[in-house]
């Protein structure tokens, strides 16, 4: 596992309407093999879900920490 991110999300800075839509657009930024890390005070299944159904076989996920205070997690591009 690379613990060097392309780039860093803290989900708990933004306001719930705009967290999904950070996180997707800094995804979308990401070059294949590159990766983010995602922080937040909750688990994100429902992110996870999402990506699931949007980005089906072009991520990878792997938590680094799992609460219970703190979750974060290695978002990766996989593909072209």
């Amino acid at each position: 596992m690379s613990t060097t991110f392309n780039a860093t999300v803290n989900a708990t800075e933004y306001p719930p309407h705009l967290k999904h839509k950070v996180i997707f657009e800094t995804f979308d930024g990401l070059k294949a093999g590159e990766s983010m890390l995602l922080v937040n005070d909750h688990d994100p299944k429902p992110l996870h879900y999402q990506f699931e159904l949007e980005r089906a076989g072009m991520y990878e996920w792997e938590y680094i920490e799992q609460g219970p205070e703190w979750f974060r997690i290695r978002i990766g591009r996989v593909g072209a």
